[in-house]
């Protein structure tokens, strides 16, 4: 195991401290903890300013706390001021969307949750869950707890905030695919099955028991923050990131007005028109931002107002009602040429009056009738109801005692001035009546703001009616369109329209977002009689005019060359047309009642205010009035933005979000629409971003390296001229600061690449690694254009993974407990050195771990392998240092280090890149002397064994053989495998290896043979002759020692190798092969010769039986003797049934202890084949002479047996009925039918007929 974590009681601050070693060298600064939101980092401000003071006076306490509060005071001040240009931006965007095509962040995971998961895992492992598993998954879920969840390298990561559940499941999924599909194929059970049933398991123990019913609820939370948010959701992020008060908050929601879309509209015109004027009088005063060319002033200039430009065409293009089918307004269509700057040009665009023709939707209901008394209570009456120049409606029809309705008709007319007309009637009952009788009529003149509610109206009757006192209860509601944005009955005199002062309907329409204008409209008609352009004009509070009668608060609208003097009836009316009209202008300056300016001098307030009269008082009580009045246009916004992406970064990077420094929509939305609408040049605003990256990045927190590419990428070809955002100006500024930055950057990658194993544990974050190597050549490209050369790239990289080397080795050795230093002292040299080689091989183990890690997760991401097969024999030389000092302490002929040796050449040479590397091939050198040295040891300490072993061999029997065979073969086995295990990577080293062990074996077997043979000719001369001899098992033994022998030298003789070499090696393994086969053969000559001895012995004593003899004679008379007086027995066959005995049990004894069939049936054969020559000439002999009765019998008895048990051995019939035989059975049957003649009874029944018909 690599990486375990640390004990669980390890710190946050030893978590921290390991951090900032990591990192912190890249930012050539001190570190700095992650910011927190703006009160607690003010606090922690405000510690840290009496931490610089260690033992102040109380004087400069106070002045310290005193500063510490203005600080603070001036930082809120500045939030709040920030907070009212951003609530702004989000009431209403005009250049930026959210985005929707950004990638869904994932729930990070902190310290308390990797602690849980552990648990979860280790409660698996014990068996403590119910999830069923087979015993690979288990052995999977091991390894990643091992590996992976207890790594101190995970640890740091999820500290850093870097690390959500998808890695961890990522990671698991890449470790089982490899072990899955090394598995082998089961039928009707595919490894994909495998993988999703592995995946499904391991989810259950992430998630745990408990957490099944949460996860759903918790899920849909995080998935909402991160899709499209609404305006109260983006107010509520801004108070949260900068710090502002929901109080607050709803203030300047109220005294901005934000949710009146008119008032924003007219404020973002001014604003425009106040950067116009800011452009043209940097124009004038020649006051430039220092650039690099001279020539850039005056594109500066034209950029301003190209910007400008843009953002008037994004508030045009936007629809002056959103959604509104009903809006029938032709919008002008302006030149996409500067005509934007031309502000009241008498040449440009003007409106026609059927451009301000607008749509009303009336509603009529008509409620009941009172007074009527001119009809009879049961007849019928009803209403009718029209606007002028439209259809005509009618109601249900009722009686005259309960005249009521109820019904609305609803109409669409053109007039700002409408005529409604009601009537009442009732059903003519005459005959010749054509139509029906008028009892009333009511004509009403509504406006968009009459009255909503129902109301009685006296209605006009025929002459002569009774119903004098006639009145109908009805109510008109009449829409106010979005685009007309007041209207009411003024007096106006102007020099070009309204010449004569008089009182008229007024409509202030909106045909654009810039363009409005002041019409006049007479009763139904649906063009106005008289419009004004209100484009150029200011309007104001004017005091009464003497020599004008009618109206009593005036106001006017001044623009150059014309005046137009309005009043009004009240005080009221006139600041709600002043108000809608300053919209309209989009006028710098903010009318201000006579009398509310007056207190505001009073109390020392500013004239110029933007507060809607509602909340004034309200505002300035609280102390947002200088906010919300303040000029945007007078604001370094650039400085207030970079203070706003700080914020929003610290804010996003604190969240429950892996963000890697990627803001959410809801964030790009707003910077985006702020940078637009307030002129943040984009080079500036990824200038701060990169500043603000780099600095998270140096302290630790994970920042994702594409977006760190995508904002360098920016902002170098902003510096080299290649205009990313349409910008050609480049400022001194920007260029200094993006070097810097670029310095910064670099020293950061490489300290990142150097870091690679702690920066990207595992991988993590996906392809990460990769992109940092991406924005590291791109950042050591001199410009933009010229792309570096690949060696130069390599060259950093290489020096990069030096230094990596030397970090991760010096990690890895304070892990093992191991002092990484050439200096060794003294006494540690002494010490135990098996300890200390048990601790270099622990040691090897964990560089093979790194070195695998690195291959499995890194060399994806380096895309020259030969890089990281350089730092591989970099981390490998370091390694050598202690190695070899280890190997030193060693005592002489000790092998316990040949472990270490297997263990590093496994792992090297199945490396294509460090195979026979440097260090594979000081791996060698060292090894070498010490094989040589082993093998030499091991053949002597053979040859001696061998020695030993025999002269003071049991011959019992052991396994295949005797104790000494066994151990030499075992010896020799054991030796080559070892060899063989050693897998010798240096192809000549290794055959020599192979060729020397292989004529050692065929030496060491050859002495093994010769020794045995002698030693089985010295035990089979000392056994007897006799038929009592039964075959010792110490022959059997000896035998057995040769079989083996033959079947071991194919397997420790035989060397494979070319065929020039394979022909002489095969002449030298020939003569090992025939020395066995001709010892063998020998060996069963001789066993042979023994037992044919056996049979000899038996004949020789049939031979006293020859006639002519003394002992036949002496036999014969004896027997006739005494048959005369007493009943004789005639001779047995003891003889014979001793000898079928031996034979049958030394066959016995040679087929069960003897281990090779081939040998045993040619022992048989040679066996059978000598007895029966052994018989033929002894039959050959006697020729001439009768064979006595006793001879023929017993012959007979021992012919046939000993035919039928060598045929029962598998001896073939080839060998049995051979011409040897045939003699010996056709002697025996000639003197069977001799005997026959004379002595019919003699050979009591035995016959050599009896012994065909028994074979048969």
């Amino acid at each position: 195991m690599l990486d375990p974590s640390s004990s669980e009681e390890e710190s946050d601050e030893l978590l921290e401290e390991e951090r900032r070693d990591v990192l912190v060298a890249a930012g050539g600064g001190s570190p700095r903890s992650l910011p927190q939101p703006p009160r607690d980092s003010r606090g922690r401000e405000a510690g840290g300013a009496r931490a610089a003071s260690p033992s102040p006076s109380v004087l400069s306490e106070g002045r310290d706390e005193q500063e510490r509060l203005q600080r603070e005071e001036r930082e809120k001040r500045l939030r709040l001021q920030l907070y009212v240009f951003i609530a702004r931006c989000i009431a209403h965007p005009f250049n930026a969307k959210q985005p929707t095509d950004m990638a869904r962040r994932q729930q990070k995971l902190n310290k308390q949750q990797l602690q849980v998961l552990k648990e979860r895992f280790q409660a698996f492992l014990n068996g403590e869950t119910q999830i069923v598993a087979d015993e690979a998954f288990c052995n999977a879920v091991r390894s990643y707890y091992e590996v992976f969840l207890k790594s101190d390298r995970v640890a740091r990561m999820v500290h850093s905030g870097g690390c959500s559940a998808s890695d961890f499941r990522d990671v698991f999924k890449k470790n089982i695919e490899k072990r899955v599909r090394s598995l082998p194929e089961i039928d009707g059970l595919s490894k994909e099955t495998v993988l999703s049933s592995w995946l499904a398991k391991y989810d259950a123990i992430y998630r745990g028991e408990e957490d099944l019913c949460k996860q759903p609820n918790r899920m849909a939370l995080s998935a909402v923050s991160e899709l499209i948010l609404s305006k109260e959701q983006l107010y509520e992020m801004f108070q949260q990131i900068l710090g502002i008060k929901k109080l607050e908050h709803q203030l300047i929601y109220n005294a901005c007005q934000l949710d009146n879309g008119d008032e924003q509209a007219a404020q973002i015109r001014r604003e425009l028109d106040g950067r116009l004027q800011l452009a043209e009088q940097m124009a004038r005063e020649r006051k430039f931002p220092k650039f690099v060319t001279r020539e850039m002033e005056s594109m500066y200039i034209e950029e301003l107002r190209s910007s400008v430009n843009l953002l008037m065409a994004n508030l045009e293009s936007l629809p002056v009602s959103k959604g509104g089918p009903e809006f029938k307004l032709q919008k002008l269509k302006r030149s996409q040429n500067s005509a934007f700057l031309d502000i009241g040009d008498e040449n440009e665009v003007q409106l026609s009056k059927s451009d301000v023709v607008l749509s009303f939707t009336l509603e009529i209901v008509i409620m009941e009738v009172q007074g009527l008394k001119s009809v009879a209570p049961n007849r019928i009456v009803y209403c009718t109801m029209e606007v002028e120049g439209g259809e005509k409606l009618q109601t249900d029809q009722a009686e005259a005692s309960r005249p009521q309705w109820g019904t609305q008709g609803d109409f669409t007319t053109t007039h700002p001035r409408p005529v409604v007309k009601v009537k009442l009637f009732t059903e003519s009952t005459g005959v010749l009546a054509l139509e029906d009788k008028e009892l009333g009529r009511v004509v009403l003149y509504p406006t968009s703001n009459s009255p909503k509610s129902p109301d009685l109206h006296k209605m006009i009757v025929p002459k002569n009616s009774q119903d004098s006192d006639l009145k109908i209860k009805l109510a008109v509601r009449m829409d106010k369109p979005p685009h007309m944005k007041h209207c009411g009955y003024l007096y106006a005199l102007g020099q070009k329209v309204w010449k004569r002062w008089k009182k008229r309907y007024f409509v202030l329409v909106q045909v654009s977002q810039y363009t409005f204008a002041m019409c006049s409209y007479r009763e139904k008609k649906s063009e106005p009689q008289e419009l004004m352009q209100l484009e150029g004009y200011t309007v104001d509070y004017t005091a009464p005019h003497t020599g004008l009668q009618g109206g009593r608060m005036f106001f006017n609208a001044v623009k150059e060359g014309d005046t137009v003097i309005f009043a009004s009836d009240d005080e009221q009316d006139r600041i709600l047309w002043v108000q809608a009209m300053y919209r309209a202008t989009g006028q710098s300056y903010k009318p201000v009642p006579a009398s509310q300016a007056q207190k505001m001098n009073l109390k020392g307030g500013n004239a110029n205010t933007d507060i809607s009269p509602l909340y004034t008082d309200r505002g300035q009580k609280h102390g947002m009035d200088e906010f919300i009045s303040a000029n945007p246009c007078k604001f370094d916004h650039a400085s207030l933005f970079r203070l706003l992406q700080r914020q929003t970064l610290d804010h996003r990077l604190n969240d429950s979000y892996s963000c890697l420094g990627w803001f959410s929509p809801g964030q790009v939305f707003v910077l985006d629409e702020y940078c637009a609408r307030y002129g943040v040049r984009g080079c500036h605003r990824h200038l701060c971003y990169l500043d603000e990256l780099i600095e998270y990045s140096e302290n630790g927190s994970v920042i994702d390296p594409t977006l760190l590419h995508y904002s360098f990428a920016f902002c170098a070809s902003h510096v080299h001229g290649n205009r990313p955002d349409g910008i050609g100006t480049v400022s001194v500024e920007e260029k200094e600061r993006f070097e810097e930055i670029k310095e910064r950057l670099s020293s950061l990658l490489e300290n990142q690449i150097s870091h690679f194993r702690y920066c990207f544990p595992f991988g993590r974050p996906e392809g990460a690694l990769k992109a940092t190597l991406s924005l590291l050549e791109r950042v050591l490209m001199k410009d933009i254009a010229t792309p570096i050369p690949a060696e130069e790239v390599k060259k950093v990289v290489r020096k990069c993974l030096e230094k990596a080397a030397l970090i991760n080795y010096t990690r890895l050795t304070e892990y093992a407990k191991i002092e990484a230093t050439a200096e060794k002292d003294s006494e540690a040299m002494n010490q135990a050195t098996p300890e200390k080689l048990e601790e270099v091989l622990h040691l090897a183990e964990l560089c093979i771990e790194v070195l695998q890690q690195n291959e499995e997760h890194h060399s994806e991401a380096f895309a020259l392998p030969e890089l990281l097969a350089e730092h591989a024999e970099k981390f490998l030389s370091l390694y050598s240092v202690d190695m070899d000092s280890a190997l030193e302490a060693q005592p002489q002929d000790s092998w316990d280090s040949f472990p270490l040796f297997q263990l590093l050449n496994n792992a090297l040479r199945n490396d294509t890149l460090l195979c026979n590397g440097k260090f594979h091939k000081h791996l060698q050198e060292i090894f070498v002397p010490m094989v040589v040295r082993y093998i030499d040891l091991m053949e002597s300490s053979i040859a001696q064994s061998i020695h030993r072993g025999l002269e003071q061999e049991s011959w019992q029997p052991v396994n295949n053989g005797s104790a000494t065979s066994e151990d030499l073969f075992w010896k020799l086995d054991a030796l080559q495998m070892f060899v063989f295990d050693l897998h010798w990577p240096e192809p000549e080293f290794a055959h020599h290896l192979e060729q020397r062990l292989k004529l050692m074996a065929t030496d060491m077997i050859e002495a093994c043979v010769k020794r045995t043979r002698i030693a089985f000719e010295l035990k089979l001369q000392k056994t007897n002759k006799s038929t009592d001899l039964r075959i010792p098992s110490y022959l059997c033994t000896m035998f057995n020692v040769l079989v083996d022998a033959k079947k071991q030298t194919a397997k420790l003789c035989i060397l494979d190798g070319g065929q020039e070499f394979a022909s002489q090696w095969q002449q030298y393994h020939s003569k090992i092969d025939d020395l066995i086969e001709e010892t063998v053969k020998e060996i069963i000559s001789l066993l042979v010769s023994k037992v044919v001895s056996v049979l000899e012995g038996v004949l020789s004593k049939l031979s006293r039986y020859d006639e002519g003899t003394f002992f036949s004679s002496l036999v014969s008379f004896t027997v006739k003797a005494a048959a005369k007086y007493v009943d004789v027995p005639k001779p047995g066959m003891d003889l014979a049934d001793t000898y079928i005995m031996f034979v049958r049990q030394n066959q016995d004894i040679l087929r069960e202890k003897v281990n090779e069939e081939m040998y045993i049936e040619k022992l048989f054969d040679q066996w059978y084949s000598n007895s029966m020559k052994v018989i033929s000439m002894w039959l050959a002999d006697r020729l001439d002479v009768q064979l006595h009765i006793y001879q023929l019998k017993t012959l007979i008895k021992i012919v046939k047996k000993t035919y039928r048990d060598f045929r029962l051995q598998g001896v073939m019939e080839g060998t049995l009925n051979s011409k040897t035989y045939d003699t010996v059975h056709s002697r025996l049957t000639v003197e069977e039918a001799t005997v026959s003649v004379t002595d019919a009874g003699g050979l009591q029944g035995i016959t050599m007929k009896d012994s065909d018909e028994e074979e048969g």
